[in-house]
């Protein structure tokens, strides 16, 4: 969807070009939702590799040195969202973005040989990804500067056991994964993605990603006829019975070439679909492993297109700002006077409390920490450096935040009500579910501030809960100084979500300058 938001941006910001549906000339295929159409993916196709000047694309948020060369990355976070269906997608593409701009691959499995200047990445369950690049003026017991966000959004996910009739309807089994809106995922559009294991003619199994890209199933609602009291009761939907989606009327001579297909845990058709999609036979595929997915777009939105409407900007949107924030800031000239090591760490499970191999409750980041500074001691060797290591060391935790919403004004606490479009909002809780302190929101503050980049806050109700992050995870987990943020959205938990397009570009030019400034500003600061 990149050219596509870029193409909304030149409506806003050039006369020269005033592209209209009507002007282009391509015959669209029907859509089988009522998205517009700029989310049509078969338009975005087509025209993905249309150039635009970057005078042309610039928006008018101040922005760092080196900023993007087309002045917003809008766009590239579309793309981004609509390849990412699931965690494993979204860290396969991170990995694709970091292997294009130069840094090394490398595996949790084999010795590491750094080096300052370095640029360095590895992935986890191909969930989990961490990425750092070395400061080329490093010392040993140097600090990280880190910004950390998860991959993973509430979804449904099909059970071992899949297969499911009734009524003469071929249904998915499926269950529930973190705290969803689960009455938004009825009559959707929906589809399957994840990954698959196949069996390789050698006798070796292969780990492949899979995407369903057309509408596949559907979870439909209750005629109101049948519920005349709904509107006034409520939509209270029975997670185990009523959230199964539809996958087709039965037949019995439903095909498969699977020789185990009245055994199989899962729809021979849907297996067939799944064989089709990747290119093999049903019984090659050893295991699956599969979300159930929205298929319609994310797209630009709102009458002057200020907004982002999408399913997963919690948490994808902040993945990518960090992400693309740290490869800006690492080209080849830019880590010549970092003496510390920037990172970004993109964890899993942050939905269901983080405690997994691939989740923020592992060592991961802590081990990663040490691996780099044992490989770059070299034959030094120091009191407590991977200590005096993290003492210098600054997490920022990238969660999206709770915009305040129009409707619900009273749901916020007065004085404390975050708007889209306003920039990041720095969140604090005194019982500690954030890791803010007082010290950590100046700093992160003050790179802002140098950079013109606003900043807002967020506290939550006194008689109201507070849910939490990553951060309160690490900042107890290795004792790195935290601070959590966020960008501010609507819909939170929804199949579809809303955030400010500004924001987007605020966040990412922040975490840019947190890695091209903070050095300088913790310097100025000093707190035993």
């Amino acid at each position: 969807m990149a050219a596509i938001a870029r193409l909304h941006i030149l409506q806003q910001s050039s006369s020269i070009l005033n592209l209209k549906p009507s002007a282009i000339s391509l015959k669209l295929p029907q859509q089988s939702h009522p998205s517009s159409f700029f989310c049509n993916p078969n338009f975005n196709s087509r025209i993905r590799k249309l150039h635009l000047t970057p005078s042309l694309c610039s928006n008018s948020n101040p922005t760092p040195e080196n900023s993007s060369a087309s002045g917003s990355i809008v766009g590239d976070l579309l793309d981004y969202l609509n390849e990412s269906w699931t965690q494993f997608h979204a860290t396969a593409e991170a990995k694709r973005q970091l292997l294009a701009a130069g840094f090394h691959l490398l595996s949790e499995n084999d010795d590491w040989e750094l080096k300052p200047g370095g640029r360095y990445f590895f992935t986890r369950n191909m969930s989990c990804l961490v990425a750092f690049a070395i400061g080329e003026k490093y010392s040993v017991g140097n600090g990280f500067h880190v910004i950390a966000a998860h991959t993973d959004s509430p979804c449904l996910k099909l059970k071992p056991k899949s297969a499911l009739s009734k009524s003469n309807y071929l249904m998915v089994n499926v269950q529930t994964y973190g705290g969803g809106l689960w009455h938004t995922w009825f009559d959707r559009d929906l589809s399957v993605a994840g990954r698959v294991i196949l069996r390789a003619g050698d006798g070796s199994f292969q780990h492949k990603l899979v995407k369903v890209k057309r509408p596949l199933l559907r979870v439909p609602t209750l005629a109101i006829h049948l519920d005349r009291t709904v509107n006034q009761d409520g939509f209270k939907p029975n997670l185990e019975t009523h959230l199964n989606p539809l996958l087709a009327t039965k037949h019995d001579d439903a095909s498969s070439d699977s020789k185990d297909k009245h055994n199989s845990s899962h729809h021979p058709l849907l297996m067939q679909i799944l064989s089709d999609e990747l290119g093999c036979k049903v019984d090659d595929i050893a295991n699956i492993e599969l979300n159930i997915c929205d298929t319609q777009p994310s797209c630009l939105g709102g009458a002057n297109n200020e907004f982002i409407f999408s399913g997963r900007l919690d948490n994808l949107a902040s993945s990518f700002c960090a992400l693309r924030a740290l490869v800006d800031s690492c080209g080849p000239k830019d880590l010549s006077d970092e003496h510390a090591i920037r990172i970004v760490a993109l964890f899993d499970n942050e939905e269901v409390g983080s405690d997994s191999v691939q989740g923020a409750g592992a060592p991961t980041m802590f081990q990663a920490m040490k691996r780099i500074i044992d490989s770059l001691a070299n034959q030094y060797i120091r009191e407590s450096i991977i200590e005096r290591a993290i003492r210098q060391s600054f997490l920022v935790s990238a969660d999206m935040a709770h915009g305040v919403h129009p409707n619900f004004m009273d749901k916020h606490e007065e004085h404390h009500r975050p708007e889209l479009h306003k920039g990041l909002v720095i969140k604090h809780n005194a019982n500690q579910r954030y890791a803010t302190s007082g010290t950590t929101a100046f700093l992160f503050k003050e790179v802002g501030k140098i950079h013109s980049l606003p900043t807002q806050d967020f506290v939550v109700r006194n008689d109201m809960g507070c849910g939490s992050t990553i951060g309160p995870i690490l900042a107890s987990g290795i004792g790195i100084r935290t601070v959590d943020c966020g960008i501010p959205q609507l819909s939170m938990h929804s199949v579809r979500e809303i955030c400010g397009k500004e924001d987007i570009d605020i966040a990412y030019n922040h975490f840019k300058a947190f890695y091209q400034t903070f050095s300088g500003v913790d310097q100025k600061l000093n707190v035993d």
